[in-house]
């Protein structure tokens, strides 16, 4: 199905609001018509009352109350409006805020993959809040403008017939100028968006690394880096500036001066042959002058214009991507969690397998662990199994079930997931526990906190359960997160645990704190474990060796030790050195 243009769906999301758009464009011609009377009662006082032997006051005062009033009347209409306008914009803008938030959850982790996190945050920040300007300013401008110089040239017309003829060159011309002016300025603001989004995510990048880029002195490079991508971005605004001021005020300013003089030579002209009305003179002028003033407004925007579409199609590139939709979970089955993967082989790229005919089963209430090193394929299994990919060839079932007839939500319902890098959300102890689900209330919180071991730390803060938790949970430490992270997967109750290196960053002492209460938590579940120390899966019911995405040994601790082959070699160089770091996630 062809995607629809940035324009029509940009205008598809101000239908919404039409009644309201359509209320404040009518009532800013009001007020617009009201401004363009003024010159006209000018004239007439001029000529009538001021130009002749009549001197009665009232009709004056009269006309000059009239005039006041459409000055108020034209004031009030100007607020009304751009109060509408800009808050329908504001509502337009926080719609397309949402459907982009809830479009990315959907999105495929391959996205986010490759894509820096600062350039989607760019989207949903920047490029949302440029199309603002197009709703806010450019579409009421734009209207002002139209209605403006309608009623300028009907003006002219009852003035001055010829002239007026004369005036209609004036549009085209304008018109060929900004066709100029957008064709070159393209460019330019598209290099400027982009290097924009490049810099949010190099800011992001740098920020969330900024141990590594400090213990390696990598401070100057860094900078180095940033100052390319903001000399491009400021050259680029130069070069747009340029052609803005060119393009905008400098020749609409200069054309407006020489038809200006060309007309005041007119007047000038005629009244040396006939006589010639001074109010119809001075209104000629002024509503002459009044021709530029709109297209001097058209061209401030049409900068913000541009910014918002290449934004907006940024934006849409986005929406377009395939996702698949939240569903609900309420109504589901509480598997049994007997997990088989049957000949599977997968690759983040075409070509490129990283799992090759992986098999194996775990039945509800074992610990599977999963070991080898470094890219041989353990953190894919358990992405597969998670449902973050799918896999290139073979099936994965739970309880017998393809997991490719589950939706995302409803596989994921009952897994309960412990990172090698626990990450912590900026809140409060409880909440990092809960995540706000209903269902688990604060005694089971601190249930879930007293069986990992972490209840005592924790109620030694000043706060206790309710202690703030800053962003990355940068205060606590990596052991305290870690148990905080374990407390959050147990409070969830879930059929499947995974532990994806979950001791690996730990001491030693609250190693032994989650052994502990993993022998509790683990009865009744199905547990698959990454391993990084071989120590803490001794107790494993299978050990899977895996090597280049292929599984080379299985079985528990003793038989594995007892064949003396791949898992027997790096016990072996572990409990020589406790330190090494030969194994890690792959």
């Amino acid at each position: 199905m062809p995607q629809q243009p940035t324009a029509r769906r940009l205008f598809s999301y101000a239908l919404v609001y039409k009644f309201r758009i359509i209320c404040a464009l009518l009532i800013l011609c009001c007020a617009v018509g009201a401004e363009l009377a003024g010159p006209y009662i000018t004239k007439t006082i001029i000529d009538k009352h001021l130009s002749t032997d009549t001197r009665e006051l009232l009709p004056v005062l009269g006309l000059l109350g009239m005039y006041l009033g459409l000055l108020l009347t034209a004031s009030v209409g100007n607020f009304v409006q751009a109060y509408i306008l800009q808050s329908t914009a504001l509502q337009i803008i926080k719609n397309m805020r949402m459907d982009l938030m809830r479009h990315i959850q959907r999105i495929s982790l391959r996205y986010f993959d490759n894509t820096p996190i600062g350039q989607v945050v760019s989207r949903i920040a920047n490029d949302t809040e440029a199309i603002r300007d197009l709703f806010m300013s450019f579409m009421a401008t734009f209207v002002v403008s139209l209605v403006q110089l309608t009623g300028i040239f009907t003006a002219l017309f009852i003035l001055d017939v010829r002239l007026a003829l004369f005036c209609l060159l004036l549009p085209p011309l304008f018109a060929l100028i900004m066709k100029i002016h957008l064709k070159y300025s393209k460019g330019f603001i598209s290099i400027m968006r982009a290097r924009l989004s490049d810099m949010n995510a190099m800011i992001n990048e740098s920020i969330v690394v900024m141990p590594i880029i400090q213990a390696f002195r990598r401070e100057k490079v860094t900078l180095d880096e940033f100052e390319t991508l903001n000399q491009d971005r400021y050259v680029n605004q130069i070069k747009q500036f340029k052609v803005f001021s060119l393009s905008s005020r400098n020749i609409v300013g200069t054309i407006g001066s020489l038809v200006t003089a060309m007309v005041v030579w007119h007047f000038g002209q005629e009244s040396l042959q006939s006589a010639i009305s001074f109010g119809v003179f001075y209104a000629f002028i002024d509503y002459l002058g009044r021709i530029f003033q709109p297209i001097i407004g058209i061209f401030d925007q049409l900068t913000n214009a541009q910014r918002a579409f290449v934004s907006a199609e940024k934006v849409f590139a986005i929406l377009d991507m395939d996702g698949t939709e939240v569903e609900q979970t309420d109504n589901v089955r509480r598997p049994e969690g007997t997990v088989k993967f049957d000949n599977v082989t997968f690759g983040y790229k075409a070509g490129e397998p990283v799992l090759k005919n992986i098999s194996f089963e775990a039945g509800k209430g074992e610990t599977v662990a999963l070991v080898g090193h470094t890219g041989s394929g353990k953190s894919s299994i358990m992405n597969l199994l998670l449902g973050f990919y799918e896999p290139n060839d073979g099936n994965i079932t739970i309880d017998g079930r393809d997991i490719a007839s589950f939706s995302k939500q409803e596989l994921r319902k009952h897994m309960g997931i412990v990172l090698q890098d626990p990450f912590l959300f900026a809140g409060d102890i409880k909440f990092n526990v809960s995540l706000y689900n209903e269902n688990i209330s604060l005694d089971r919180v601190k249930s879930a906190l007293r069986d990992v071991g972490a209840a005592s730390f924790v109620e030694q803060l000043p706060n206790g359960y309710d202690e703030p938790v800053v962003e990355r949970g940068s205060t606590l430490s990596a052991g305290q997160k870690q148990l905080i992270s374990f407390a959050r997967a147990l409070a969830f109750d879930p059929s499947i645990l995974i532990l994806d290196e979950a001791t690996a960053s730990i001491d030693s002492e609250t190693e032994g704190l989650i052994q502990q209460a993993l022998k509790v938590v683990s009865e009744g579940r199905t547990t698959l474990v990454i391993a990084h120390r071989l120590s803490t899966i001794r107790e494993a019911d299978q050990i899977l060796v895996l090597h280049r995405g292929e599984i080379v040994e299985r079985g528990n601790h003793d038989e594995l030790m007892a064949i003396e082959g791949r898992y027997y070699k790096m016990y072996q160089l572990q409990k020589g050195e406790q330190a090494s770091p030969v194994i890690s996630s792959g």
